[in-house]
């Protein structure tokens, strides 16, 4: 089996995390985060997979490779200009088999895209869209089926989506070669908006999907996926499940640090005298200096925190950044890579 994951955006929402690195390869956990979507796809007899890149590629290829680590074939398509979702896909039309899985590369999941496909076979759909149930879809695009599962309609962002389960696309798609027809080459075109809508009536199905579902694009939902991870809420191969804590390798943490739940600290980390850090990542061989306080915030890589320093919650701080001592960063502020606070 094959499948594209669409990975050309560049980030926005997760600055500064990805101000210098392309979101698939912001380290989650223990691994760039694109990995945990590679094993997801493994585990349902995916060989194959097509990256479409645009921001950072490069950096993107350097750290995955060939997709030997993963048990996959990678196979990179670098977009010229931003494309959107169809016109990315389009442009990797010359490596795509007669069927293949279609993934948004900002999505932590393990939905069973075995029982996706099965009821893809059984319907002899043109393109089946995983949904999932979510309690409020006023922020995505509501997603309503006929009983046989072909859609009826798109709301985008209902104001009153009315009683009972919400239904979203959760960007992972089956799809058959012949959806590339109504593609048009040479410029951007949405999935979402242009060829769904195209093909209502015309062989779209919805797939009911269950299991655990979020778009990591935020500092908050990148949080909490790290937690969900650690914890087991989302199933993963990473062997930090169930824990209330993850301490990487050649960590450097003071005697009478407090390391609280639900905290990643990632290689090399230093953490000083009296330093308390709660619901925290803190990444690769980041800097926390004596007496700091971190709750709900995301340090980067090589990032110092200077003494008796507290970041409230919601802060993040990019990459090589520095924090003058005895600063307090409030709630929400985010700290651009190298910046000097």
């Amino acid at each position: 089996m094959q499948a594209v994951i669409l990975v050309g955006g560049e980030g926005t929402r997760l600055r500064p995390l990805t101000s210098r690195i392309a979101k698939p390869i912001v380290t989650l956990v223990d691994r760039p985060f694109i990995a945990f979507m590679l094993e997801w796809l493994r585990s349902y007899g995916v060989t194959d997979v097509v990256l479409s890149c645009g921001f950072a590629a490069d950096g993107v290829r350097a750290e995955l490779g060939d997709g030997r680590r993963y048990g996959l074939r990678l196979h990179y398509k670098e977009e010229p200009e931003p494309l959107g979702t169809g016109g990315a896909l389009k442009f990797a039309e010359e490596l795509l088999d007669d069927r293949f899985l279609v993934c948004n590369g900002d999505v932590l999941t393990d939905i069973d895209l075995g029982a996706q496909l099965d009821q893809h076979r059984r319907t002899g759909a043109a393109a089946t869209l995983a949904l999932v149930a979510v309690p409020d879809a006023s922020a995505y695009g509501l997603v309503r089926t006929n009983h046989d599962g072909s859609v009826r309609e798109f709301v985008e962002k209902p104001s009153d989506a009315g009683a009972g389960e919400q239904y979203i696309s959760a960007g992972a798609y089956v799809l058959e070669r012949g959806v590339l027809d109504l593609i048009e080459s040479g410029r951007a075109v949405s999935l979402e908006r242009e060829i769904w809508p195209a093909l209502i009536g015309k062989g779209l199905y919805g797939h009911h999907s269950s299991g655990y579902w979020m778009d990591i694009g935020t500092p908050e939902r990148y949080l909490q996926g790290t937690f969900d991870i650690i914890t087991g809420t989302v199933r993963t191969s990473s062997p930090w499940e169930h824990r209330s804590a993850v301490i990487g390798s050649a960590c450097d943490i003071a005697p009478d640090a407090q390391i609280g739940e639900l905290v990643v600290l990632g290689k090399g980390v230093r953490v000083g005298s009296g330093a308390s850090i709660e619901r925290s990542v803190v990444l690769e061989r980041a800097v926390i200096g004596p007496g700091c306080v971190l709750t709900d915030c995301i340090v980067a890589e090589r990032a110092k925190i200077g003494a008796h320093t507290e970041l409230e919650g919601g802060v993040v701080v990019g990459s090589d950044a520095e924090i003058t001592e005895r600063t307090l960063v409030a709630a929400g502020t985010r700290v651009e890579a190298g910046a000097v606070l």
